[in-house]
């Protein structure tokens, strides 16, 4: 797939991360009913390649589905064969070569001007800049963008809904949002609360796009 593309389109990544497998699921298929068309399913949760798994059967083989937190080459692998198309890692392991090597592309972790290099020069297809809102929010993305303008950013890591709409203005291809998104739905939480809190960030990125 073309994540570079998918995130420019579409312009959000659900990230879901649950204790409970079955509410897991239950979450990464709400969230794509609701239209939101990209969705990560993090592997530092219990049974997550279960999830991804199952997630991939329900949704079929066209639908982006993606592994979070992969970092090592095992981490990638199991991914990969568990039915993933893309995956997402906090920062530079092993993992962003070994997903590469599978023909996964890559949304990787950075946080400063060096990482971004080294992100860029490995050919990753986005930029997760991790923790976004404990490292100054939209103001810290818009510094980084200076020398790098054309670089494709994802801001991660405490991501509401106003922290959506100023990283998205200030020059996000797109934003990653778990918990002020996912709630609780991924533990046992209300679905339908998810659903509205997903129309909510769809309007955010709509808005955005305007």
């Amino acid at each position: 797939m073309d994540l570079t593309a998918a995130l420019a389109t579409h312009r959000l990544v659900a990230i879901v991360r649950g204790e409970n497998p079955d509410a897991a699921l239950r979450t990464v298929l709400a969230l794509a009913e609701e239209g939101i068309e990209l969705i990560e399913v993090s592997l530092a949760a219990p049974d997550a390649l279960a999830v991804v798994e199952r997630a991939r059967h329900a949704l079929g083989p066209d639908r982006p589905l993606g592994a979070g937190t992969v970092l090592t080459a095992a981490d990638a692998r199991a991914a990969h064969r568990a039915g993933a198309d893309f995956a997402v890692t906090p920062g530079l392991g092993d993992g962003v070569g070994a997903a590469q090597e599978l023909g996964m592309p890559v949304l990787a972790g950075v946080l400063t001007p060096t990482e971004v290099i080294a992100a860029r020069a490995l050919g990753v297809a986005a930029l997760k800049v991790f923790p976004i809102a404990q490292s100054g929010g939209a103001a810290y993305l818009k510094a980084l963008r200076g020398p790098f303008p054309d670089a494709p950013f994802v801001p991660v890591g405490g991501v509401d809904e106003a922290v959506a709409r100023a990283c998205l203005a200030a020059g996000a291809i797109a934003v990653g949002v778990g918990s002020p998104l996912v709630g609780d739905a991924a533990d046992g939480g209300s679905v339908t609360a998810l659903r509205e809190r997903a129309r909510r960030f769809r309007e955010v990125v709509a808005e955005a796009t305007r």
